[in-house]
């Protein structure tokens, strides 16, 4: 492997302009490093091969005319001074990928300080080791001219718009604006970013975060934000839910360690005992957070369901109803469980059965129930008394003392005899929540 360069050939990097046109051959030949905070290496051989495909037709173009050039990409640096180099803070995935097919091209290079970068996550090791096979058995059946091809590309054919800046919150400003463009990030993956940038003077605290969030699938994540944590600050905060996107992680930015706000000394006083509808410290404690929701989550599902499911009727009817406004009356349950729980740490037969009566006279009620609905109901808003129940439940939930308050809130289970002969849907549901509310089989 070849060794670091002790200088970089840039400008001082306070001085260079806000964006440059580099070869790819330059590019790698630079000091470059990748920080601990990045996400392992994920490319396919799916993107290898396109990558492949696209130089390929690139070269071929590049034969007709002699001015042709091949912009693959923008790659943003941070500037380091301690190690005076320049850290990748967005496209890793692809410079690592050059530097596999230029080391397929050329085995004895040494020009590249990337060659002393260790990659010790088992995805990147694999997927290094799975990509450059690809590359191998892709040039197998190729002639040495095409290789030569390939490898002069680098130099005279490939660029890439690189932007050099001094700061690190800079990058990573970039680097959200640049991802924001056509294929919005999803919001965890830049809160991922923003917390790890508050981490940044604890280099250990940073890899271990990166780690453990990359264990767990992407989806489940989203799934913890966008059905559960989100919905539930909304409406603890009497707040309709909406679409957790890039506009909403200022939610979950937390209050900086440094801060010497009044509310963020009793915050700091706080933690690590998290509440879903308060605030938390920036960095490492989001991680924790996440975490913690995660197992949580999981945790009251499993509980919760056993309550539930001893009324067989009831079980049957969850396992097998899929509707759309089935789901959102099955969430609306899990949110406020999950909300309960949160706050008080008890599974109080009374309250879950309380939240679960609650959750689902809304299906029972509503011929029709989209989303908006759900929404108004959450927060106790029945403008034309189509409903039976209108209880701010989140509401009461945050701001109850103990946890008796919450069992001791009205539920309205009967319909007058209008609404049950202009209301046949769901009526196997309503029979149900009547006879676990006491009311027997009474139709």
């Amino acid at each position: 492997m070849a060794k670091v360069k002790k200088q970089i050939s840039f400008e001082d990097a306070s001085r260079i302009a806000p964006a440059q046109i580099m070869d790819v051959q330059s590019l790698l030949s630079e000091n470059l490093s990748i920080p601990d905070y990045q996400r392992p290496y994920k490319w396919s051989i799916k993107n290898i091969t396109d990558l492949l495909v696209d130089t390929d037709n690139a070269i071929n173009e590049g034969e007709k005319y002699s001015s042709f050039r091949y912009r693959v990409g923008t790659i943003i640096l941070h500037y380091n001074e301690k190690s005076n180099s320049y850290d990748i803070v967005d496209g890793q995935q692809r410079c690592i990928s050059f530097l596999l097919l230029k080391l397929y091209l050329e085995p004895d290079m040494s020009d590249c300080s990337l060659l002393n970068t260790s990659f010790s996550h088992p995805d990147s090791q694999a997927n290094i080791h799975a990509n450059y096979q690809f590359i191998r058995d892709w040039f197998a059946a190729k002639k040495d001219t095409d290789k030569k091809r390939f490898l002069g590309a680098f130099s005279k054919l490939l660029e890439v718009v690189v932007l050099v800046v001094p700061k690190e919150s800079e990058a990573f400003q970039l680097f959200d604006s640049q991802n924001t463009r056509g294929r919005e990030l999803d919001p965890h993956d830049l809160l991922k970013a923003y917390h790890l940038r508050e981490m940044r003077s604890y280099p250990y605290e940073m890899q271990r975060a990166v780690t453990k969030w990359e264990a767990v699938k992407p989806i489940k994540i989203k799934e913890l934000f966008n059905k559960y944590l989100f919905p539930i600050m909304n409406w603890t905060h009497y707040q309709k839910n909406r679409a957790f996107t890039a506009k909403e992680i200022d939610v979950y930015k937390g209050i900086n360690e440094a801060s010497s706000y009044s509310y963020a000394s009793r915050v700091k006083k706080a933690m690590p005992a998290f509440q879903i509808s308060e605030q938390f410290i920036a960095g490492t404690d989001f991680f924790e957070m996440v975490e913690y929701y995660l197992y949580l989550l999981k945790f009251v599902k499993e509980e919760v369901y056993k309550y539930i499911y001893q009324d067989e009727k009831i079980r049957m009817i969850l396992e097998e109803s899929k509707s759309v406004g089935f789901c959102y009356a099955k969430q609306l349950f899990e949110c406020a469980v999950f909300c309960y729980y949160d706050r008080f740490r008890n599974f109080d037969p009374q309250v879950v059965k309380k939240l679960f009566t609650w959750a689902f006279m809304i299906r029972v009620d509503m011929e029709n129930l989209p989303f908006d609905t759900i929404n108004r109901y959450a927060l106790g808003i029945n403008d034309n008394s189509n409903y039976s129940n209108s209880i701010p439940m989140f509401s009461i939930i945050k701001n109850a003392r103990i946890h008796t308050e919450v069992a001791s809130v009205p539920v309205t289970v009967l319909r007058t005899p209008d609404e049950a002969r202009n209301k046949k849907n769901w009526n196997e549901l309503y029979i149900a929540l009547k006879r676990i509310n006491g009311y027997g089989e009474v139709k």
